[in-house]
């Protein structure tokens, strides 16, 4: 008997629970919500997480990335995508960073509103293994590493908005901004599941876009699997040993990059080894870069060192973009370094720019490595692609 009333209040417990999912269905975005924002976006019902899963090389180098909103990334998202937010209705944050060459742009200078071409080449967003990780004071304090060629925004908020009322680039003011977006009303139940009020300010468009790009990062390469390979049971990756996955040439190159780049440029294309440098470019420095917005002497002519991740789809290179090809990079820095009061020491041979006098063969075997940094996996992320219909 008392068998038989367990069995009928499971049985029941079971057709209460059939009853209820059929009576009370969940939705994250109402109906009506989705409606609206499926009229003008590919956007999932359920937005997908924006967590970084750094590997194993750089965890073990120190590096963590922290959780970012997964609702405030998807919102950033839309932002990031949307002509609406420029004075002419031309230019998105992506105009200047294309997805399908790594967040790049493929010209010296990118172009604005109005055709008005910028003064310093579109940085690759990614270049970087995970901006939440490194980057942004307000994310990881005064080690924080800044943004821009120059180094003059702290935080990825800052960035965006310099951007976005920059009139070389989306030419708007604050004001403007709000109500571009107001405007549209995909925008309500986005910034609704964002922030929980469908209130549209600067500040909160801003810090959506900071979301998405601090939710960006490249770290699963060729490199970074060869990377996990070497890494010890107790100890860090040995990047100097031979990759087992790697061509010939490429390990050679990797050989050439340790001994002569690595010093600036980082041994595992994580967190930058420094933060500014002069490389040589110009005897007569035009662009102060660093030292412009420092005011300090010897920064003058110096400018953000990158880590070189995707560096072999995202040409051109350079802060002015001068160089269409890394067989113009090579050749730079092999014999073409000039030399500038505040030439980076590592550059120098006394009170002379080194040349590294690179073979055609080491040449080769440089540029066959650096192609070992391609992330394919985030060039086709959907999570970080267009989602306007």
């Amino acid at each position: 008997m008392k068998k038989s009333l367990l069995l009928s209040g499971i049985f029941a417990s079971m057709l209460f629970a059939v009853a209820c999912e059929n009576k009370f269905d969940y939705y994250y975005y109402t109906p009506e919500e989705y409606s609206v924002i499926t009229e003008s976006l590919n956007l999932p019902e359920l937005p997908p997480k924006y967590a970084a899963e750094l590997p194993s090389h750089l965890r073990n180098a120190g590096l963590s990335a922290p959780a970012i909103n997964s609702d405030e990334a998807t919102l950033g998202r839309v932002l990031f995508y949307d002509k609406k937010l420029s004075s002419d209705g031309t230019i998105s944050c992506a105009s200047c960073h294309k997805q399908e060459i790594g967040f790049a742009d493929d010209r010296a200078v990118s172009v604005g509103v109005e055709s008005r071409e910028g003064t310093r080449n579109s940085i690759a967003l990614s270049s970087v293994a995970n901006f939440a990780a490194y980057y942004g004071t307000d994310l990881n304090g005064s080690a924080g590493i800044p943004f821009f060629w120059d180094n003059r925004a702290g935080t990825a908020s800052e960035q965006n908005i310099g951007s976005m009322t920059n009139p070389l680039e989306m030419n708007m003011q604050s004001h403007e901004i709000t109500a571009a977006v107001k405007a549209q009303p995909y925008y309500a139940p986005l910034f609704n599941k964002a922030f929980g009020s469908t209130e549209i300010t600067t500040e909160k468009v801003s810090a959506a876009i900071a979301s998405f790009v601090n939710a960006m990062g490249s770290y699963q390469s060729r490199f970074d699997a060869g990377a996990n390979e070497s890494t010890s049971q107790y100890g860090g990756a040995n990047y100097n040993s031979n990759f087992s996955s790697f061509s010939a040439a490429e390990n050679r190159g990797k050989g050439l990059y340790m001994t002569n780049c690595a010093s600036c440029h980082t041994s595992s294309f994580g967190r930058p080894a420094r933060l500014l440098s002069n490389n040589g470019l110009d005897a007569v420095v035009t662009d102060k870069g660093v030292g412009g917005i420092s005011g300090v002497s010897s920064e003058v002519g110096s400018f953000k060192v990158p880590t070189l991740r995707n560096v072999a789809i995202t040409a051109p290179f350079m802060h002015d973009g001068r160089f269409q090809t890394l067989e113009q990079v090579i050749d730079h820095y092999s014999t073409g370094i000039q030399l500038s009061p505040n030439l980076a020491s590592e550059l120098r041979n006394g009170n002379a720019p080194k040349k590294f006098n690179f073979t055609s063969e080491e040449k080769s075997d440089l540029i066959a490595f650096l192609g070992t940094l391609t992330d394919d996996v985030f060039k086709n992320d959907t999570r970080f692609a267009s989602p306007f219909k």
